[in-house]
């Protein structure tokens, strides 16, 4: 097995400095000349990083686990597990994914097993926002939450900026020239909601609309959406846009409208939340809807979980790399941050005809 001895014998440096470099600590201590030869040579040489070794020597492995806490049953889970994979390369750790269901017996033994092979922490990830009660098998571990927040306001934790949603989405469908816009919301008591509803109000009290309850409209599921919304487009003629909480609800509206002969873009607009990849595509015109940071909140996730592990937070943060299109993380050295979203902007969302 080819050693960090004779890579500095080869590159002329030390064996610390090897050791910076091939474990990504290199930024800002090694000049990038002598990083890259010393990465050169250890790929000629055909260097392999002996973990067990390391981790005997360090007491740190260098690995995290990722749990997936129902992540794994939504269409976003690809979006967190990806920015979560992407840092740990980054900073050179190792994710492992694990899929576990809160309360079962079996997702103990899965995060015991993880903590003998001696993972240095864990990504806790839920499929919404929620407040989360971390397993017992937790204890005394380093744990941050993505898409949830700790009900023992411990642990750090990563959630998308609700109101945020509401206030950007709204805002965009008045600039759109909606003057009557609709809220279409959830019966659950998701924290989601009261955020999204309180952005939805400001917008409209910042642009000099006054706030009419009788717009906002809860919904079980998709499908009681598509029952309910032709005697709500009856009882409110004059709504021009709406505010989905999801993409899913968004399809009733589409459906009613098309039914009435009403196109959507022209005669209302219409603003999802989720950016689903099968539905807000899906749709005729596609749907203008929120975006939920995924990638960004297990990206960031990763870093501040490093930051805890190694006791200072890894800098530069986010590195090179770092996908332009997607948000910037939050400063690793927040607690538990609320991230923006952003809109992607559709068709479903010109300006309307002054007349319906």
């Amino acid at each position: 097995m080819v050693t960090m001895k004779q890579i500095a014998n080869r590159a002329g440096v030390s064996i610390s400095t090897v050791s910076l470099v091939l474990n990504n600590r290199d930024i800002g201590r090694v000049s990038p000349d002598v990083a890259e030869r010393v990465r050169a040579i250890a790929a000629e040489l055909g260097y392999l990083t002996n973990r067990l070794a390391s981790g005997l020597r360090t007491s740190s492995s260098r690995t995290i686990g990722f749990l997936s806490d129902e992540v794994a049953t939504t269409p976003f889970a690809g979006r967190m597990i990806e920015g979560a994979q992407d840092a740990a390369r980054t900073l050179g750790y190792l994710l492992l994914t694990v899929g576990i269901n809160s309360g079962a017996k079996s997702s103990d033994r899965e995060i015991l097993t993880l903590r003998q092979f001696g993972v240095d922490g864990f990504i806790y990830a839920r499929m919404f926002n929620q407040k989360t009660m971390l397993p017992q098998s937790l204890q005394g571990c380093k744990v941050v939450l993505a898409d949830s927040t700790d009900a023992a306001e411990v642990a750090p934790s990563i959630v998308p900026d609700e109101h945020s949603i509401g206030f950007k989405a709204t805002s965009h469908l008045i600039d759109a020239g909606c003057t009557r816009i609709a809220y279409v919301g959830t019966m659950h008591n998701m924290v989601a909601q009261p955020g999204r509803v309180s952005g939805y109000i400001d917008a409209l009290s910042e642009h000099g609309i006054s706030f009419d309850p009788e717009l906002m409209i809860n919904m079980d599921t998709g499908s009681d959406a598509a029952a309910r919304m032709p005697a709500f487009f009856d009882k409110h003629p004059d709504v021009d846009g709406f505010f989905c909480f999801n993409d899913t609800r968004a399809w009733a509206i589409y459906t009613e409208a098309t039914r009435r002969g009403l196109i959507i873009g022209k005669d209302i607009a219409v603003v999802g939340v989720d950016n689903h990849q099968v539905v807000a595509e899906a749709l005729d015109p596609p749907l203008s809807t929120v975006e939920l940071p995924h990638y960004e909140m297990g990206y960031w996730a990763v870093g501040k979980l490093a930051s805890l592990i190694e006791g200072e937070a890894p800098d530069p943060f986010p590195r090179a790399g770092y996908p332009v299109e997607k948000v910037q993380p939050p400063p690793l050295s927040e607690q538990s941050p609320q991230i923006e979203c952003q809109l992607r902007i559709k068709q479903s969302w010109v300006r309307p005809h002054p007349q319906r």
